[in-house]
């Protein structure tokens, strides 16, 4: 069992953290000492992750010449930071997951000489992560293809999955069961908590317009915006809808083992587990998504048949209902999505980034 201490490096959303808590825990089981290392944005999706210790680094982000020059300043202060804690935990390795607040760790890394990962979750290499790939022993990636990686780097490049949580990752053993002739049609609508409007607004009157022998056999939950809640109650009430619609579902994993079919966005995370949990779904990436990655995020499972994708510009409910209707109505198309979700998983990529890790960790190094 190893005792050396790797430092996770992430930053302050859940697209990031999640990821590196899964690698955090699948570490500390072989024995590894954890260290996280992000900003104090970050701090709040970190109350569960498994570190014996928390750097809370100065970074920040900007625009502008005098936006930017402060964002160096923060970052630069974050690198002496963590140049002295690392010296002091004899840090073995460092693995970086993307965001401006992972960047002083793996600078200080770098600077030191320490052998150094990086892990990209979408299917576009993230800004972040495209300044600092070209220094880092290995660049591990969610999706069999990375766009946006310099030529001169895809050697480096290894395909490990996005890690998921051991709860998600369970899904991977069960078998997906499609609805029975008669039975509940059981759909979840996921990503409307936040700000998106067309999955609080857009989706009850898309699932309203369906047709009757498809609509009342429906079974909704859904995660919607707290001014948009009782809109779509009502929205589903009248359509003689079972809903249950609130602004957060904590227990996502014991919900996702028992749907039919998700609507969402494309994050690489949502991407990850539908696949892990072998479920069909209909996708509409975030249009203003960084590089436009959610739209390459759903290519994997679009191309495999596992999803539909309705791109932002095109979600009416027009188009979302003539999308669901076909789908919802007949559960050997179902089943083939579920086969097609569940072709594209990577189940072990915590495993796998974990060995890639313990790989770069021993190798020599020369530390400053």
């Amino acid at each position: 069992m190893s005792s050396k201490v790797c430092v996770v490096a992430a930053g302050g959303t859940g697209g990031h953290m999640f990821p590196a808590e899964a690698l955090a825990r699948e570490l500390a089981g072989r024995g590894w000492r954890i260290v996280l290392a992000t900003d104090r944005r970050g701090e709040q999706y970190a109350g569960a992750f498994p570190a014996e210790e928390r750097l809370a680094l100065d970074a920040a982000t900007g625009s502008g010449p005098i936006g930017l020059a402060k964002a160096g300043l923060a970052i630069g202060r974050g690198v002496l930071q963590a140049r002295s804690a690392f010296r002091r935990l004899d840090v073995a390795v460092a693995v970086g997951f993307g965001g401006y607040p992972s960047a002083p760790a793996l600078l200080a890394a770098i600077s030191q000489g320490r052998p150094t990962l990086l892990h990209e979750q979408n299917a576009v290499l993230g800004r972040t992560n495209r300044i600092l790939a070209p220094y880092v022993k290995g660049l591990a990636s969610s999706f069999p293809v990375l766009d946006r990686v310099p030529a001169s780097l895809t050697s480096r490049v290894h395909l490990v999955g996005n890690p998921v949580r051991p709860d998600i990752r369970a899904l991977y053993e069960r078998p997906y069961t499609v609805p029975t002739v008669s039975g509940p049609i059981r759909v979840l609508i996921t990503g409307g908590s936040q700000g998106a409007r067309i999955l609080s607004e857009v989706a009850p009157r898309a699932l309203a317009a369906l047709p009757q022998f498809v609509r009342t056999r429906l079974v909704v939950q859904q995660q919607s915006r707290p001014e948009t809640l009782e809109a779509a109650r009502t929205i589903y009430r009248d359509a003689g809808i079972q809903a249950e619609v609130a602004p957060f579902f904590t227990d996502m994993a014991a919900r996702l083992s028992s749907v039919h079919l998700v609507i969402g966005r494309a994050g690489a995370s949502t991407c990850s587990e539908l696949a892990v949990a072998a479920l069909p779904s209909v996708l509409i990436p975030l249009k203003i998504a960084m590089d436009d990655h959610q739209r390459f995020n759903a290519r994997g499972l679009v191309e495999a048949g596992g999803a539909l994708m309705i791109l932002e510009d095109d979600a009416t409910v027009e188009t979302l209902t003539a999308g669901l209707a076909p789908v919802l109505s007949d559960p050997a198309r179902l089943s083939a999505m579920s086969a097609g979700s569940r072709s594209v998983a990577l189940p072990d990529a915590a495993a796998r980034l974990a060995d890639m890790v313990e790989a770069a960790a021993d190798g020599t190094a020369t530390r400053r």
